[in-house]
């Protein structure tokens, strides 16, 4: 609160006026390793880069409880597959990986309901041994087209539930 102007006060204990700082400059990625989003042409094993992407394995851990495996297949190899897929939409997006990422990764490959025997079998050989091999995470990172990771995870369970043969050409393999 002022002081009114009758009141004896000192000179240097006068209220003073306020500095106010300019607003901040644009800023621009410009320095090497400032994150700039992936370029549109991609190379095979070669990855995407995107901002804070091990939280997508923080996530992972959410859907444990959830997972239905089949016969022979462990739950880390699922986690591990469904977060790497999950990295990489988010980076597709430029964003930190979240729940409809590993969502959709995980509802493609029927890991969060009854899957079709076609679904077992593929993801037996694709996610099988991911968690503890680096390439076999690229591979599979490789495997799902990117458009594919562009629906949303209604638009994949729908599709996979109007038509299970779409599970071919949503993760382009060749069955």
């Amino acid at each position: 609160m002022t002081q009114p102007k009758f009141a004896p006060i000192l000179p240097e204990d006068e209220v003073r006026d306020l500095h106010k700082l300019p607003p901040p400059a644009a800023w621009y990625a410009k320095r090497p390793a400032d994150f700039r989003p992936a370029p549109a042409a991609r190379q095979p094993g070669r990855g995407v880069a995107g901002p804070d992407q091990g939280y997508g394995l923080l996530l992972a851990e959410r859907f444990a409880g959830r997972l239905v495996l089949a016969k022979g297949e462990h739950k880390e190899d699922a986690l591990k597959g469904a977060s790497v897929l999950a990295m990489k939409r988010a980076a597709l997006f430029g964003r930190a990986p979240v729940v409809d990422d590993l969502e959709l990764a995980l509802e493609l490959f029927g890991y969060l309901g009854e899957a079709s025997p076609l679904q077992v079998e593929v993801r037996r050989a694709a996610f099988g041994g991911v968690a503890h091999d680096y390439w076999r995470c690229r591979e599979l990172a490789d495997l799902v087209p990117e458009e594919t990771l562009r629906m949303t995870p209604a638009a994949v369970r729908e599709r996979l539930g109007a038509s299970p043969e779409s599970f071919k050409e949503l993760t382009g393999i060749d069955h």
